[in-house]
């Protein structure tokens, strides 16, 4: 009985939610008292990736190399997985939400007799699994009955990375058989999204504007505010729509998934699809005058004025303490 964590590796780099996964798997873990363990698969670059790993609070590094996992196919990926949970035998199996674990992960899961609970924001006692729908608008809970492994997918931003702790433990090599012949798909470019400015998922700070800065020509007040802090300005659906800024500074459930250490949010009345994509953020700070606007609700700390007089202020103050 144990939690196995499935971290996506490209070309010898990390996709930056495994580490997202892992902190699920490890809460799951604490649920319910079972050891867990990481496993990489590949053909390149997996014994210093997997030299990371075992050096993470977990009780196994699993690795699974073979020259057909060099590039990805949902065939390989699912057979190699397969063999890989037979040797492991985990209670449950956690992957990050990505885009091949959405391609292969349900047919793994079906191999099993399994279903796939995918995009899972929270873990509760039990263990309940809990999803997100019509774009967040309702939270549904999952319990998973029957034997077999319980298959799991961690949304981006769900659970922070940064809580993991360090730790030292062994690595071991899982031999997998795969047959080229029965690979149906062949290995392409992988998707790449349009270039952008700016990657907020990579922000540490985060100053988020919304509709209550009326017009595209006050921006520059709360953009003041972000360079101050040494941040990234971002902005709720409306400003994007409205061609106020690019749609790359979008945070929400049609933009970018964001878990910065601070997001703040200036104006921004807090619509379930803006929450959506900053819940997961260590610190959260609002600024609006409504008091009962729903960002409040999920807000650390909340500055209920207008903000056109706070974020100046804000922005003396935060260039006094570092002069």
């Amino acid at each position: 009985m144990s939690v196995l964590v499935i971290m996506e590796q490209h070309n010898g780099s990390w996709n930056r939610m495994s580490w997202e996964a892992l902190a699920g798997g490890i809460e799951l873990s604490k649920l319910t008292g079972q050891p867990v363990s990481i496993a990489i698969l590949g053909n390149s670059g997996l014994a210093a990736l997997a030299a990371e790993a075992a050096q993470k609070n977990v009780a196994k590094v699993y690795t699974v190399d073979h020259a057909l996992l060099e590039g990805y196919t949902a065939d390989g990926q699912a057979a190699a997985c397969e063999q890989l949970v037979k040797h492991v035998n985990p209670t449950f199996v956690v992957f990050p939400h990505t885009y091949e674990v959405r391609d292969f992960a349900p047919a793994l899961a079906t191999r099993f007799k399994q279903v796939l609970v995918s995009d899972v924001v929270a873990i509760k006692e039990g263990p309940v699994f809990v999803r997100q729908l019509f774009q967040g608008k309702l939270n549904a809970d999952f319990k998973v009955k029957g034997g077999g492994p319980c298959f799991v997918s961690i949304q981006a931003g769900a659970f922070r990375a940064d809580s993991l702790e360090a730790g030292s433990t062994a690595i071991e090599s899982v031999p997998v058989t795969l047959d080229g012949g029965k690979i149906r798909n062949k290995p392409e470019a992988p998707f790449r999204e349009s270039s952008r400015a700016v990657d907020l998922t990579a922000a540490d700070i985060i100053v988020s504007v919304g509709r209550g800065i009326k017009e595209k020509d006050n921006i520059h007040i709360v953009e003041e505010l972000a360079k101050a802090l040494g941040g990234e300005l971002a902005a709720s659906r409306p400003i994007c729509d409205s061609g106020w800024l690019p749609m790359e500074r979008q945070v929400g459930s049609s933009g970018q998934t964001v878990a910065p250490k601070m997001y703040m949010a200036v104006g921004i009345s807090g619509a379930i699809q803006h929450l959506v994509g900053m819940k997961g953020s260590k610190t959260i700070v609002a600024i609006n005058k409504d008091e009962n606007a729903p960002i409040f609700e999920v807000a650390d700390y909340g500055i209920i004025g207008d903000l056109f007089e706070v974020v100046p202020a804000l922005v003396e103050e935060v260039k006094k303490a570092k002069a």
